[in-house]
């Protein structure tokens, strides 16, 4: 694996969630300026809400925070993952952002901190004592460790069915599921405003979650509120178990179900999805191994995602070993060639992509052609890559944006609603795009949605901390994509 210490160099960026500093002007970086990427990135903050500027906390919390810090990335001097999440749960907010603005500022003050965080747990720990997540770690833990029912339930009761069978195969050439009917069809949220594709009624979207979340966790400070009782997208979304932390290929099989579902129980209606982070990996296996979902989606619009995994997979592994999803995101895994391979590096339904250049603290690389979110269209359906920076490029949503926060990003936003609309996948030329790279949150969302989102950070780092089958190597490669 690559040395993760020339990323944390510049972790001053990690986290933030989409947010950018008050624009100054800098010349100090050449690189930067040419991409017009200086205009914004640094910025005065605000004393009066620096509550962690000089990292000088005392008692508790102060000590959990120095503690996190001090591991690095070796959890052993505290007795591993156990002792980091006990850390963790110790961290109480010490301050609450009262406005957007406010919080953009405490945003950057963590990471602007000596030292800056090192580690997804040192960083979520930094994120909650500046009440940044919304919800503490003792309350995302017990969470977690409860039982998830309704909207982020994965024994959901759907008792309609397609009219024609979907099980074991919609068609021949399908792969086989592993997963019961009746587990792959528990794991789908349909919330009560759903409108089965009656006539009049918007597209039915799928939402697919991130590693280490739900899709209502993914979701609900972002695409859920947007979406629910707009004219263009009707959303369900999939609470696939464990965080999706198993298996991807058995994560896969869930999407898979869910396409041919849905638009069997929506009079045959093509569907689009959604997928944040994994998420669309899992549909991009999906989509290979399953071809029967391809003539049912229209578009896939993807936030973050990882088709080339991710040199940062083991940001989180603190020299522990690992659920089995992070194995499969390493860059150049076995999953990741097998995923590629035979032209999966290319859409196989008309594709959007949203990525962040500077700074995704998750997924790298992640700019130009070289990131892990660019497809290719070999088979010329369609894959239009949207770098928020370069789109973007000088303006407020095309300034500092992370893995979570191209959710709320605008121009992320109204590419899903262009892509929707038209045949083919977003264009970012059919929009006024001096409108939407004006904001740096989506319109329709406010401050407890961008809290809400980055609430995915601190769920994330507590699933992984807390998954019960860690493994050292990666899931064989199913038999059927051996055969293919």
């Amino acid at each position: 694996m690559p040395s993760l210490i020339p990323f944390l160099a510049v972790a001053g960026s990690l986290i933030k969630a989409g947010f950018s500093l008050p624009p100054t002007t800098s010349t100090s970086d050449q690189g930067l300026d040419e991409r017009g990427l200086v205009d914004g990135i640094t910025g005065t903050v605000d004393d009066t809400v620096g509550g962690l500027i000089d990292g000088d906390l005392i008692g508790v919390v102060g000590d959990a925070l120095h503690t996190l810090q001090d591991i690095g990335q070796d959890a052993s001097s505290v007795g591993g993952l156990g002792g980091v999440v006990s850390q963790l749960t110790s961290i109480k907010p010490t301050a609450t952002p009262s406005s957007q603005e406010q919080a953009m500022s405490q945003v950057s003050a963590v990471f602007q901190a000596s030292p800056t965080p090192n580690n997804i747990f040192a960083a979520a720990g930094r994120l909650v004592a500046d009440g940044l997540t919304g919800d503490d770690a003792e309350s995302i833990l017990d969470f977690i460790e409860g039982t998830l029912t309704g909207e982020t339930g994965e024994n959901n009761n759907n008792p309609r069915n397609p009219p024609t069978s979907i099980y074991p195969k919609a068609q021949q050439d399908d792969a086989p599921y592993d997963l019961s009917e009746d587990e792959l069809r528990g794991v789908i949220y349909i919330p009560p405003s759903f409108q089965y594709g009656r006539e009049g009624a918007p597209q039915p979207l799928i939402l697919v979650p991130g590693t280490g979340n739900t899709g209502f966790t993914t979701f609900e400070g972002n695409l859920i509120p947007l979406l629910q009782g707009s004219t263009v997208a009707d959303p369900v979304w999939l609470n696939i178990p464990d965080y999706l932390l198993n298996d991807v290929q058995t994560n896969a099989e869930y999407v898979a179900y869910a396409i041919n579902y849905i638009s069997g129980i929506s009079n045959g209606r093509d569907v689009s999805v959604a997928g944040w982070s994994q998420g669309n990996i899992c549909a991009q296996w999906a989509y290979k191994y399953w071809p029967s979902t391809i003539d049912k989606v229209t578009d896939h619009v993807a936030f973050s995602p990882d088709y080339h995994g991710t040199v940062l997979a083991d940001f989180i592994s603190l020299g522990e070993p690992l659920p089995p999803s992070l194995l499969q995101q390493q860059y150049n895994s076995q999953f990741i060639q097998t995923l590629r391979r035979d032209g999966g590096d290319s859409a196989y339904v008309p594709t959007t992509t949203i990525y962040s250049g500077f700074l995704d603290e998750i997924v790298q690389p992640q700019s130009g052609t070289e990131a892990s979110a660019f497809l290719l269209d070999a088979r010329n359906v369609g894959a239009s890559n949207n770098e928020v920076q370069k789109v973007c490029a000088g303006q407020p949503a095309g300034t500092f944006f992370t893995h979570e926060g191209t959710m709320y990003n605008s121009l992320g936003y109204y590419l899903l609603i262009d892509a929707l609309t038209h045949d083919g996948p977003g264009d970012p030329q059919r929009l006024d795009l001096e409108t939407v790279c004006s904001y740096y949150l989506t319109p329709g969302l406010d401050l407890g949605d961008f809290v809400v989102t980055e609430n995915t950070v601190l769920v994330a780092a507590l699933a992984l901390g807390t998954y019960p089958n860690p493994v050292v190597n990666e899931p064989r490669i199913k038999s059927y994509a051996k055969q293919s």
